[in-house]
């Protein structure tokens, strides 16, 4: 048993856009940097054939954090952690909690329990692998691991509701019930604000705008307030980290002019809309204008997105993904009925893409129509874009410094006793 004030529980929340760590009881994460990572040397350690004293000179190393990807460097390849929810590389999640806890929270982790949060549809390989590496590597006195969608419900105060979580590599709608997620009625999307992303960035490039990234070009003053353009080669750097750049420069500019349309998107309609403008990092001024509309479209009508040049080939895979209104319907079918109801009047929006201007509302407009006539339907979605995007962790913050909350960690000495199975009963 901990007295809860004595020792701050650390929140983790690593998903598949960004990182978010810092103190339970604060109301926003201290650390929040990327969670992908930039990578030299062999992809992937040959599995185990080499001997062992070749296998020590071919290490990758890595760079963690927004300063360290931020910088230029020859072969270096952009590598995620997370995809589709799911960690695909724990070598890299390792690198990123070092980082958190290390060189951002400068904290050792044996002294402080952590509270991670575990996507919805975790699996138990995954579970258990995360609850060895905490308690092998960092040995903190006690972990937990809580479900997104129930830290969504926790920030808003409820115990039963509807989480619509918008993030970066995928949208889930999952029913929580009385602090339980309830599995059957999980529905996922693979379209998230990367993809949005991606988009944004092909119609750019498709009227012929060039994103150039911050390091490929400089700035000469060939007269007093005249600059001319110098562009920059550098011939090792990798496409996947030029993209990533000019995907850094895109996500500004979806974050700054995108929003959602009042009504289903229709090309005619947008055609003569007054365009924004937005100025690129090397001066130029480009002007969006349908397509500011467009590209949120594709979380209501994900077939949208065989009209965007380059995307064609993604067709087949999102050719049956529905949008987030069908999904949200959907999930609550599956759910008994009696607790339906009340699934409507509480559905909530989370994630860095519902953060997105009139999201919620066109959200709420769409759903009173499909909805059955008894229901009363509810969007909720906190009135400052941070706390939508960080939900999760803020959700985490409040459950890791409640009182009653202390008797739930999964220690230390209970995973000397049982190994990691142990936490599929612990960690519900």
């Amino acid at each position: 048993m901990y007295g809860g004030d004595e020792v701050s529980a650390i929140v983790v929340d690593l998903g598949s856009h960004s990182c978010k760590a810092g103190y339970a009881g604060e109301d926003a994460p201290k650390a929040v940097f990327p969670s992908v990572v930039g990578s030299i040397g062999p992809s992937s350690l040959a599995d185990g054939v080499k001997a062992e004293g070749e296998a020590e000179e071919l290490k990758r190393t890595l760079y963690v954090g927004t300063q360290a990807l931020g910088y230029r460097r020859d072969h270096m390849e952009i590598v995620p952690a997370v995809k589709d929810g799911l960690v695909t590389d724990w070598e890299i999640v390792d690198k990123i909690w070092d980082h958190a806890f290390r060189e951002r929270l400068l904290i050792d982790p044996k002294e402080h329990p952590m509270l991670l949060a575990e996507p919805s549809l975790n699996t138990q390989q995954h579970r258990e692998k995360t609850v060895e590496l905490m308690f092998e590597k960092y040995r903190p006195p006690a972990l937990f691991l809580a479900k997104n969608s129930v830290l969504t419900s926790f920030a808003t105060g409820r115990a039963t509701s509807l989480v619509v979580d918008c993030g970066g590599g995928s949208t889930t709608v999952a029913a929580v019930h009385d602090g339980y997620v309830l599995q059957k009625a999980i529905i996922t999307s693979p379209i998230g604000g990367e993809v949005l992303t991606d988009c944004l960035l092909k119609t750019l490039e498709s009227t012929g705008v060039e994103i150039l990234p911050r390091f490929s070009f400089k700035r000469k003053e060939i007269r007093p307030g005249e600059f001319e353009l110098v562009k920059l080669e550098f011939p090792n750097t990798t496409e996947s980290y030029y993209r990533y750049m000019q995907r850094q420069i895109a996500a500004d500019i979806k974050e700054s002019v995108c929003r959602v349309a009042d009504s289903n998107f229709d090309e005619s309609a947008y055609a003569n809309i007054p365009t924004t403008s937005y100025e690129l990092p090397d001066g130029k001024v480009i002007e969006v204008g349908s397509d500011r509309f467009k590209i949120p479209e594709l979380l209501f009508n994900p077939a949208l997105i065989q009209a965007i040049p380059g995307m064609d080939k993604s067709f087949n895979e999102f050719a049956s993904v529905k949008g987030i209104p069908a999904m949200v319907i959907q999930s609550i079918n599956k759910c008994d009925l009696d607790i339906r109801r009340e699934l409507f009047s509480s559905i909530l929006l989370a994630g860095g893409t519902a953060a997105m201007q009139q999201l919620k509302e066109r959200l709420e407009k769409e759903l009173m129509e499909e909805a059955p006539q008894a229901a009363r339907v509810k969007v909720l979605a906190s009135g400052n874009g941070i706390e939508r995007r960080f939900s999760v962790w803020i959700g985490g913050s409040i459950l890791a410094s409640l009182g009653s909350f202390q008797q739930m960690w999964f220690s230390k000495a209970e995973y000397e006793e049982h190994g990691p199975s142990y936490v599929q009963r612990k960690c519900p």
